[in-house]
């Protein structure tokens, strides 16, 4: 990984092997994977490393990264706005759980009638998630 660094496409991020546990680590991972996108690619694209060639992503499951990243970035971010708080406070989390359900209302909605499989399966989740 250290040569492919040296290429023509560098940048300043590495992985970071972590033991975070929090359900929040699964949107922190794809965030992280979708900003390190090209030079994955790039990497994946040395002859060196051909064994891996087949971790190269489409750009249609890039499409779908991004797209559960918007999906579950509210649900993220508005519980970290609270906890930073470091108040407990009735009419926030009111407000905040309202705000995550109207979220996911939207994505019902905009999914409903949806014909991709992992357009379907995303409906599916999030209709659990609502329950």
């Amino acid at each position: 990984m250290i040569e492919c660094q040296n290429g023509p496409l560098r940048t300043s991020e590495i992985r970071i092997m972590d033991v975070n546990k929090h359900w929040i680590s699964t949107l922190q991972f794809l965030e992280c994977t979708y900003q390190l996108r090209e030079f994955r690619r790039e990497w994946l694209h040395n002859p060196k490393f051909s064994n891996y060639q087949p971790l190269l992503t489409t750009q249609d499951e890039w499409m779908i990264v991004k797209y559960v990243m918007e999906v579950l970035r509210p649900i993220r971010y508005q519980p970290l706005w609270m906890w930073k708080r470091h108040t407990v406070a009735l009419h926030p989390v009111v407000t905040l759980y309202n705000d995550i359900f109207d979220h996911m209302d939207g994505v019902v909605q905009a999914l409903a009638n949806k014909k991709d499989q992992w357009k379907e399966d995303l409906f599916f989740v999030v209709k659990l998630a609502q329950q």
